[in-house]
């Protein structure tokens, strides 16, 4: 009986024994979850070390808005062709210590906390991360994502790439992506010309592009503008834009 068993591949009781082929099931699954996990790791390293150096031609926002609004501008300047006190102005509007953290605030998060929830923490290489890798939205998943990204893109980027990047690829208005294509748009002029207010207004507009206008701007944005034009002349003043600032 026993060996009948053996030879026919049941137990005693009939039941046939699954346990060799579950566990090259197993090791086989675990094959691919490792061999998946690599190559998905290989290839964010690869798109990382590609923007370090290259310009992203469109990010997934770009598409998306693209895909719903129709046709949007975007022109990509250098930060030598971006007016200085336009990068002091988002700094001072976004994130005032975009020079001393390493991708997130601490002191901000800590405030956002305090507050409920109610006050915004995410630095400028987190929006970056967001805008230039991933999609708008506010699922944990999507926010894990861009946590885990932001500090790769603080240890392969520059302070001055990060900052470059963002401005190259932040809304400023409806379909306009990039502080060339803003300039323009709501001023007439070039980045490289803006003025410390139109900076200042520019930067008043985030991260409401929608629903605030930099040309004809609210008592809210005028307010907003007048206190981004007096942080961007304080950090300056006090070397919180040294990791940016041109030399």
């Amino acid at each position: 009986m026993a060996a009948r068993a053996k030879k026919t591949g049941k137990t005693r009781s009939g039941t046939r024994t699954d346990k060799p082929r579950f566990n090259r099931w197993v090791r086989a699954a675990r094959r691919w979850l490792w061999r998946s996990a690599l190559a998905f790791a290989v290839f964010v390293a690869l798109m990382i070390g590609l923007y370090a150096v290259v310009n992203p031609p469109v990010t997934p926002y770009m598409v998306a808005e693209r895909l719903r609004e129709g046709p949007v501008r975007h022109d990509w300047v250098p930060m030598e062709r971006i007016a200085p006190v336009m990068a002091r102005s988002v700094v001072a509007a976004e994130d005032a210590n975009f020079c001393l953290h390493w991708g997130f605030d601490m002191d901000a998060i800590r405030d956002a906390i305090e507050a409920g929830g109610q006050r915004g923490a995410s630095t400028i290489p987190q929006q970056t991360v967001k805008n230039v890798y991933l999609w708008h939205g506010r699922s944990w998943f999507r926010k894990a994502t861009e946590a885990g990204l932001t500090p790769l893109v603080e240890l392969v980027w520059s302070k001055q790439r990060i900052l470059e990047v963002y401005l190259n690829v932040a809304e400023f208005d409806r379909g306009v992506f990039g502080v060339e294509a803003a300039a323009r748009h709501h001023f007439g002029v070039s980045a490289a010309n803006l003025t410390p207010t139109q900076a200042a207004r520019l930067a008043a507009v985030l991260p409401d592009p929608k629903g605030r206008s930099a040309s004809d701007p609210s008592r809210f944005v005028r307010s907003r503008a007048a206190s981004i034009a007096d942080g961007a002349a304080t950090i300056a003043a006090d070397g919180r834009a040294a990791c940016f600032e041109r030399t």
